[in-house]
């Protein structure tokens, strides 16, 4: 099985006054294609950081970052971008989406500002808006979707370039328990049926009967809990 992430004793800290903060240390985590993995842990224990190391938007002290067996620790910050665009997917703890884009424009533009164009592009558009339920709202626009509608739009976006790895911020924040149940359960079924390795930080341990493994952050540190 090939490994969709792997962080090897990472390392980050941040100047405090005139000490250090540790905000991760000598953490390890290894994510396979098709597998979910949940981060769980109090605000300040050092999620954020983890899934900013993960998605190359910060560069640790040391240790090891890989990616899609791509060893990418200390890339340039193009490069770092160009990582992010063709090999990860991104969905945030807010849609973000454009509001004056429909569902299917949304995911269109990821493809093109990749370079993509053409008929495939619209094609693999319709194919993950039905992947996620949203075939009938593909020409509305994000204040015509609900909160749980939107969040399907941007897991659907997230697919859109056919990353290797998937990181999920607090899909479930803004929603209520059954539709961020119902969040939970498609990225789920996403990661299995696409063969995506999955990250997700939440505060939701409702929501973790869904996903393969879950890991807890203290004071910086990983460890594993029953799943």
């Amino acid at each position: 099985m090939s490994t969709a992430l792997a962080l090897t004793d990472i390392t980050v800290t941040y100047p405090d006054g005139d000490r250090r903060l540790t905000a991760l240390d000598r953490v390890s985590l290894r994510v396979d294609a098709g597998e979910m993995v949940a981060v769980v842990g109090p605000s300040g224990s050092g999620k954020s950081t983890l899934l900013a190391v993960a998605g190359l938007l910060l560069t640790p002290d040391s240790g090891r970052v890989e990616i899609d067996g791509r060893d990418v620790s200390g890339l340039r910050r193009g490069d770092a971008a160009d990582v992010r665009r063709t090999t990860l997917g991104l969905v945030f703890q807010q849609s973000n989406l454009i509001e004056s884009l429909t569902a299917r424009e949304q995911l269109q533009i990821v493809a093109r500002v990749a370079g993509s164009r053409g008929p495939e592009v619209d094609a693999r558009a319709d194919e993950l808006l039905a992947a996620v339920g949203l075939t009938d709202a593909a020409g509305r626009r994000p204040h015509q979707l609900s909160g749980g509608q939107r969040q399907r739009v941007g897991i659907a976006r997230a697919l859109m370039n056919d990353p290797a790895l998937l990181l999920v911020d607090e899909p479930t924040s803004a929603l209520d328990h059954e539709r961020g149940a119902a969040v939970v359960a498609l990225l789920a079924e996403v990661t299995r049926e696409r063969g995506v390795g999955t990250v997700m930080v939440t505060h939701d341990r409702s929501s973790l009967a869904a996903v393969d493994h879950t890991v807890e952050m203290g004071d910086g540190r990983l460890a594993a809990l029953a799943s």
